[in-house]
């Protein structure tokens, strides 16, 4: 694992924000998506919770490199837990999205979308910005493509 950690450590305030920054550019993507169909949780929500996943994954992965060498051996600094971590308290986020009326439940994408976003602002707070750049591709297409062939096909909103 620490041989994954030096390869991602955080080297200068300049990199840490450029990894921030990313992380930002990735949830608006996904967030102008979910903007430009009105829905409830939109670009501010995803650009600040990609933001969050990254700021974490930062703060951990620098931390965790400090303490390296001083790490006293009962203390043990495991990012994969920043990880559980996000990805739980991204899932209340989302669950805040989902609205059951009219027979129906509503906002299952945008909760996904959001899921997305903290996981593709991970990948930009450990410096995968090639996973990030996937992951964001990847999901926009499903957005974009999908949400075209449900409404031209099933006359269903996204």
């Amino acid at each position: 694992m620490f041989d994954i950690l030096l390869i991602a450590t955080v080297t200068s305030n300049l990199d840490a924000f450029l990894r921030l920054l990313f992380a930002v550019i990735c949830g608006s993507v996904l967030g102008w998506n979910r903007e430009k169909h009105d829905k409830p949780a939109g670009l501010r929500t995803n650009m600040l919770v990609s933001l969050g996943a990254a700021t974490i994954m930062v703060i951990g992965m620098s931390f965790t490199a400090e303490l390296g060498e001083n790490d006293p051996g009962w203390l043990r600094i495991d990012v994969f837990r920043l990880v559980a971590g996000i990805i739980g308290g991204v899932g209340f986020l989302g669950a805040g999205s989902i609205i059951r009326a009219h027979g129906g439940v509503h906002g299952l994408t945008t909760a996904a979308t959001i899921w997305v976003s903290a996981a593709t602002g991970t990948a930009c707070g450990i410096g995968y910005y090639g996973i990030a750049c996937m992951a964001v591709l990847l999901a926009w297409g499903t957005l974009v493509i999908m949400g075209y062939v449900e409404r031209t096909l099933f006359g269903e909103e996204d």
